[in-house]
Order: structure tokens, then C-alpha cells, then sequence
């Protein structure tokens, strides 16, 4: 037992002494700890025995053990028992202070989204007008319909099905109705607010973007400037990459939004949850309660670009349940083994031992071409020419090596050693120009958000880090950041890149929606390396 779990069990056996011991009481416990510490908001009596529990004890007689000890209590009848510290909500047991806070959270969005807007008949028709002569097709038209008709929309889909084109078309359709329309574009991370504001930025539409972070004002993890008492000023906020926002967050966005204002919220349901707790967007998109948002809720199902083999492992990966490596592998043999020289996807086998050197060919010349790039910035006044920092900038996205872990021979750590030695464990004032740098903090005085990534430039002999924005930063000013050659897939949300090299270690259960984040992250090309073996092995076990 970890030594969280340990403590909460001894602090609810002194508050609350159970009315019936129970040897499953400290491995529900657990469970439930663990599933907060991977992201989950509780544990689903319907899925597969929790570690601990064995599988004729799940969920019957755990459940049983709750309820004797005086743990236990019903979400229907959780107010008429407010000193039980689990509740069962459906088939999904929680903690009573997330099963309050994501009770709160949903049933506020479900009041937005049911707040109907006025809109004129002739309103209505111009804006279905206009969003058919853009090419939109009836989804995306719905989507539009209802940014006219509704407090809140939830728009999903994966990714080539024009997400970013409905939007635009539903913000134009708002600004006709509204003119002078307040609006704000965030995101969870600094690189996808700028690609939001990129797509949607163009023309005389200028409107401003940053982080969720960052417009709240936050002031730590879990403290906000912007909040019941201090409102956001605005009257349209578009939040894109759903996927990554967790409960708090939400609830925090939810508390500083003003009421009368509209809420747009974008995302694909089948990328990673967010790293934090509370995947709201799995929460809202679940078969009992996505109907709850009634026609305020668009999915775009369409694929329109033609993203070859990555699209077509993407399809193979939607809704498949989390399993070991190589039954995830095997499922997905035939669009594996049916792979051409000509897709977009390569795959490739390396022993596990050390990194594949295809890999590493690779990586080293993307930062060769990265270093040559800083040699040739022309420097004036102490600043970098604009279009050659913005080139570099753009350069950064032409390849990254993604990773589930950090540490093991395949691990995000291991590249950055293989490229830059012991410096790699230093700090960016060290590190060779032309080397990505991860920035891993909010710092609203210097308009950074945490997962910002620059690159280290040099003007004779002083270093510095030239961050998005076109900001010049000592490196002092970025302590803690890391390399950013490789990323976890979980750093890489948000983020899109040319080529993506894709590492899958040995030993490790794989959820789908990891592989399915990590390779829609790839523009142009996924390589997708598997440990040693994989092939033969899927060849043995084919009928």
C-alpha cells in the first residue's frame, strides 16, 4: 500500500471507525488513491478488479465491505449522508469531495448548455448561408446552429475532420448577430493557444489567445485572480483541446465565467486525459450523459484531410480498451503489415536494449539543422532579424521523438543524453545553440506558459533562449527546463510536428489513446518503433 492510501485509511478508521472490518477495505482504498494519482476521478464497478482485489471479490463483495463499514453511500442520498467518504454514482465509485466537485462542474455546464439564446429567423438563415457557400457540411452547419441558439457548445472530432474551419465559420455567425462581441481564444498550453489563434486569426479577425492559466490569473496550481468575485470580461470564450483540462480547472474557468456569457468548448475525446484529475470531456461525452446537453453537443465524424496511414491507425485506435503491448500491437497487425514503403507510417523494430540508431540519425540531423540555423541569424541591436527567429521557431516543429516515460534505454531522458551528454542534466546556459528548450512553469511576467518551447541562440559569446513571441531570455530566467529534442506524448498535446519519431518500450501496458495522441501529433510522418521481436511474435500468434 502506498503511503498516501496508508494515511487516508489510518485517518478514516480514527474519523469514521468502520462498522464491519473488512480485509478489502484497504485495497479499495488503494484503488481509489491510485486511480486519483493516474488521473481518474474514481474506479468503474463495471470494468476489471482494481490491483489488490481479486476477481470473484469485484465489484459484490468490495461493495459489500463499503456499505458494512459505513463508507459507502448512494449519490442519490449523499446529502441525507454527509459523513460517508465514498459514493457510488451508477457503476463509478468516487470520493465525496470529486464526486461533489464534478457533480457541480457538469451540472453547470448542462444549465449553459440548455440556456437558449435569441436569434432571428433571417439571422439564422444568413448564418447557414454563409457556412454552406464556406463548404461546410451538415454536422459542421449544426455546429453553427446551435453557437446561435445556445449558452454552451461542445464540439468533437479527431483530428482532419475542420474542427478549426467550423469554428471560425461560428464565431463569424456570432460576430453577425453580435457586433462588438467580446471574445477570447484559450487553451491549456501556450502551443496550442497559438495554433488556435493562428487558424482562427485571419483576415481583420485579430482576437486575442493564451492559456486557461494565464486568463484565470492564476496565482499557483489551484489559486485564480479571476473568479466569482473578480468575473472575466468578456462574452464569448473559446477553449480549445478539451482533452487536456482537468475537474479543478474547469471548475475554476466555470466559477469566473459571468453568466450571461457564451462558452465554446472544442476537443477530440479519444486523445490522452489530462495529466491532472478529472478527464472532463470523457465525463461529458459518456453514452448517459452527452444526451444531457441536448443539441448543444456537434460531433464531426467527416475525415476531409487526407492523413493516409496515421488516419487510418487513428481509426483502428478509437474506443479500444487499455491492454498489454502486444495484444494492442497484434489488434492492430494488419494495418501494421500492410504498410508501404509510400505511407506515412513506418514501422519499425530495435532492440529495447539501447536507442534504435534510425532514430537517432534522425533526431541528429534535425539538430544539426537547428544549430546551423542559429549560426546564421543576423543579429541587430542585440536582437535576432524577426523572419529568421520566426523561421527557427517554425523549425522546432519539424521533428520531435515522443515517448510514454522518461527514464529506460527508450525513454525521453536517454535521447536527450545521446545528443548532449552530461550537459544534458544542466541548464539551457550550457547546452549547444540550436537545442529545443522545454519551459516547465507558468511565468505570466514574462508571458510564458508552462510547456513553451524555445531554442537556445548565441550572439558571440552570450546565450540565450528565444521563446515564442519573439521573447529573449537570459537562461537564469528558465530554471528547471529541460531539453526538448523528445517529449512525453502527455508535453506533446497541443503540439503538431512534421515527423514525428514514435517510441513504444517493451513491458509496459499501453492505453490506445496514448498511441492515438502520439501519432495524430505527426503532420506529415510517423515512425512508430516497437522492441524487438514484435513482428515475429504477432506473425506466431495469426490464425
Amino acid at each position: 500500500m502506498s503511503a498516501l492510501a496508508s494515511a487516508v485509511l489510518d485517518s478514516l478508521q480514527r474519523l469514521l471507525p468502520p462498522q464491519q472490518s473488512s480485509a478489502l477495505l484497504p485495497a479499495v482504498v488503494q484503488a481509489l488513491i491510485q486511480a486519483l494519482e493516474e488521473g481518474e476521478l474514481g474506479l468503474d464497478c463495471r470494468g476489471p478488479a482494481p490491483g489488490g482485489i481479486s476477481p470473484e471479490d469485484w465489484p459484490d463483495a468490495a461493495l459489500s465491505a463499503l456499505d458494512g463499514a459505513g463508507w459507502l453511500v448512494d449519490a442519490t442520498e449523499a446529502i441525507a449522508a454527509p459523513e460517508a467518504p465514498i459514493v457510488q454514482d451508477g457503476s463509478v465509485l468516487r470520493w465525496r469531495r470529486w464526486q461533489s466537485q464534478l457533480h457541480q462542474c457538469l451540472a453547470a455546464i448542462e444549465e449553459r448548455a440548455q440556456r437558449q439564446r435569441a436569434c432571428s429567423e433571417a439571422e439564422h438563415q444568413a448564418a447557414m448561408a454563409a457556412a454552406a457557400e464556406a463548404g461546410l457540411d451538415s454536422q459542421q452547419c449544426q455546429a453553427v446552429s446551435a453557437a446561435l441558439h445556445q449558452g454552451l457548445v461542445l464540439l468533437t472530432g479527431g483530428p482532419g475532420t475542420g474542427k478549426t474551419s467550423t469554428v471560425v465559420q461560428m464565431l463569424a455567425a456570432c460576430l453577425r448577430q453580435r457586433p462588438g462581441l467580446r471574445i477570447q481564444l484559450a487553451a491549456p498550453t501556450g502551443k496550442a493557444a497559438a495554433r488556435l489563434a493562428s487558424s482562427v486569426n485571419q483576415g481583420k479577425t485579430q482576437l486575442p489567445s493564451g492559456t486557461l492559466h494565464r486568463l484565470l490569473e492564476a496565482q499557483g496550481e489551484l489559486r485564480f485572480g479571476r473568479n466569482r468575485r473578480h468575473l472575466l470580461e468578456l462574452d464569448l470564450l473559446v477553449v480549445d483541446e478539451l482533452s487536456m483540462v482537468d475537474l479543478p480547472l474547469m471548475a475554476a474557468l466555470l466559477e469566473a465565467l459571468p453568466a450571461d456569457a457564451q462558452l465554446l468548448l472544442i476537443g477530440d475525446a479519444n486523445q490522452l486525459p489530462p495529466v491532472g484529475t478529472g478527464a472532463v470531456l470523457e465525463e461529458l461525452c459518456r453514452p448517459e450523459r452527452r444526451p444531457l446537453l441536448g443539441e448543444a453537443a456537434v460531433e464531426l465524424r467527416t475525415t476531409y484531410r487526407n492523413d493516409g496511414a496515421i488516419a487510418a491507425l487513428a481509426d483502428a485506435l478509437r474506443q479500444r480498451p487499455s491492454g498489454p503491448q502486444g495484444e494492442l500491437l497484434q489488434e492492430l497487425q494488419p494495418s501494421l503489415q500492410s504498410l508501404t514503403p509510400q505511407d506515412n507510417v513506418t514501422w519499425i523494430e530495435a532492440s529495447s536494449r539501447s536507442l534504435p540508431p534510425a532514430l537517432l540519425e534522425a533526431v541528429r540531423g534535425q539538430a544539426a539543422a537547428l544549430r546551423d540555423s542559429c549560426q546564421a541569424l543576423v543579429w541587430r541591436q542585440g536582437r535576432p532579424d524577426p523572419d529568421q527567429s520566426a523561421a527557427l521557431l517554425a523549425q522546432l516543429e519539424e521533428l520531435v521523438v515522443l515517448s510514454p516515460i522518461r527514464q529506460g534505454p527508450w525513454g525521453v531522458e536517454a535521447v536527450h543524453r545521446a545528443l548532449l551528454g552530461d550537459l544534458a542534466k544542466s541548464s539551457p546556459l550550457h547546452w549547444p545553440p540550436g537545442t529545443p528548450v522545454l519551459n516547465r512553469l507558468n511565468r505570466p511576467d514574462q508571458g510564458l506558459a508552462n510547456g513553451d518551447i524555445g531554442v537556445v541562440v548565441q550572439e558571440g559569446s552570450e546565450r540565450r533562449v528565444l521563446m515564442p513571441g519573439h521573447r529573449l531570455l537570459h537562461p537564469a530566467q528558465l530554471n528547471g527546463a529541460e531539453p526538448a529534442f523528445a517529449l512525453t506524448v502527455h508535453k506533446s498535446q497541443g503540439s503538431q510536428y512534421k515527423t514525428v519519431q514514435f517510441l513504444l518500450p517493451a513491458n509496459r501496458p499501453l492505453d490506445p489513446r496514448l498511441i492515438y495522441t502520439g501519432l495524430t501529433r505527426a503532420q506529415r510522418q510517423a515512425c512508430l518503433f516497437t522492441p524487438a521481436g514484435s513482428k515475429s511474435r504477432q506473425n506466431q500468434d495469426a490464425p
